[in-house]
């Protein structure tokens, strides 16, 4: 089994992980770190688990009885955690914060499964990439091995309000996100960089931009993403290369027909579905934002790094209605 620990386990995605732990066939929480929970049972912040588990939260942090540690910190948290304390060097990191996903003085891989699948199962440390990053790449990524992202993509995403955390805010409340729909960050978004990253890795260089405008949804789950690329490249072969693209892809898949949002929701799948319309091709993808664009994805990291099936603890129905 894979001892497992999980630091900031209070929150949406400490929440999802312990769910998804709990039910793999090949892993075991040995603790579940909040200092401000600490003595409490796990099921009294994340109550979809009563009855799942008499696990209790702990302020302490027993890295020698594991050999994977989950860090589930808000962004800038990771990397002044490991300032502070000592991780042994045996013990594998899987970091859901955005401090190491671009590349430069570290040896996290960023843990992209679809094109990082060899590097993951060699490393020890794991950046795992953002939600809207892994929507919209999985979209654009077969595009970019086409060499077809020369003039500047126009992208739209839209994500439910569990991406912004479990902490209230002007933004969150019910009452101010039910019925409505705002944009933020647009064209600035933290995500844009490691967007542009693994793009430039497929490619071979990015010259265009990446026009993104977010969209807070009103519902609790899930992106939709869709992206305009311009190509006077025949759909067939566009296709063709997006079937070819993800075809040993455990969890991507493309799809023939038009996409929606529950078809991935509560699951670790991402879809996609291309159209052209003219010299425009249109790009469609969805996922779920806490599962393939949070947690789910680092299981499918953890599966991958610790050599077991890929698909490990992950094999989820969608909530189609």
């Amino acid at each position: 089994m894979i001892k497992v620990g999980i630091l900031g386990a209070a929150g949406y995605t400490g929440g999802e992980l312990i769910r998804l732990l709990l039910n793999h066939p090949e892993a075991e929480i040995v603790f579940a770190n909040s200092e401000s929970n600490a003595g409490n049972l796990v099921s009294e912040v994340h109550e979809g688990l009563i009855g799942d588990t008499e696990l209790k939260f702990t302020d302490e942090m027993p890295f020698d009885k594991v050999d994977v540690v989950f860090f589930c910190f808000g962004h800038g948290k990771s990397e002044a955690f490991l300032k502070e304390h000592t991780i042994p060097a045996n013990v594998k990191i899987i970091d859901l914060a955005q401090d190491f996903r671009i590349e430069g003085n570290h040896d996290y891989i960023y843990g992209l499964p679809e094109i990082n699948k060899e590097e993951i199962a060699k490393a020890q440390h794991v950046a795992n990439p953002g939600c809207f990053a892994t929507c919209i790449q999985v979209a654009l990524l077969p595009a970019a091995h086409l060499n077809l992202l020369k003039e500047d993509v126009a992208v739209n995403a839209i994500t439910g309000s569990t991406g912004a955390g479990q902490k209230p805010g002007a933004t969150t409340h019910f009452s101010w996100r039910n019925n409505n729909l705002s944009i933020y960050k647009p064209f600035t978004h933290q995500h844009i960089a490691e967007i542009r990253q693994s793009l430039k890795q497929v490619q071979g260089y990015l010259d265009a931009d990446i026009d993104f405008i977010p969209y807070r949804g009103d519902f609790a789950r899930g992106i939709f993403c869709t992206a305009v690329i311009k190509t006077k490249a025949p759909v067939e072969d566009i296709i063709e290369e997006y079937k070819d693209f993800y075809q040993d892809a455990a969890f991507t898949h493309y799809t023939d027909k038009s996409i929606d949002l529950k078809q991935v929701v509560n699951t670790n799948k991402a879809l996609v579905h291309c159209e052209k319309y003219g010299n425009k091709l249109l790009v469609t993808s969805a996922i779920d934002n806490l599962l393939k664009g949070a947690v789910g994805q680092a299981v499918q990291n953890m599966n991958i790094m610790f050599g077991i099936d890929e698909t490990a603890g992950l094999k989820l129905k969608a909530s189609a209605f």
